[in-house]
């Protein structure tokens, strides 16, 4: 059976995904880029806390290789989420009126 008899053509495939790579490209959705990398410097902080407390009562080697490695990942998103919010547009704020020139 031929692609093209299912009805799934290539060009229409292209076309569904054109928004999410606009999306993609830099300076476009920086809020909701920041967002996603809010929610993962959540968990990770979460990993990092709990590898941390749990190496400090069981003091066995791989949850403080865990914790180091969910601490690293909160530098690494909180970097992130930065870059994505200095990368939002600036709106210009608007210029209060002068009364002064309507007084002539």
């Amino acid at each position: 059976m031929a692609s093209g008899e299912r009805g799934f053509s290539l060009e229409l495939a292209a076309g569904a995904f054109e928004p999410v790579s606009e999306m993609l490209d830099s300076g476009r959705c920086e809020p909701l880029k920041a967002a996603v990398h809010g929610v993962l410097l959540v968990t990770v902080s979460i990993c990092a806390a709990y590898n941390g407390a749990a190496w400090i009562k069981r003091r066995q080697p791989h949850l403080a290789i865990n914790a180091i490695i969910y601490s690293a990942a909160v530098f690494w998103e909180s970097c992130h989420i930065s870059h994505h919010l200095a990368a939002c547009p600036v709106e210009p704020k608007a210029q209060p009126q002068d009364d002064l020139s309507d007084a002539a």
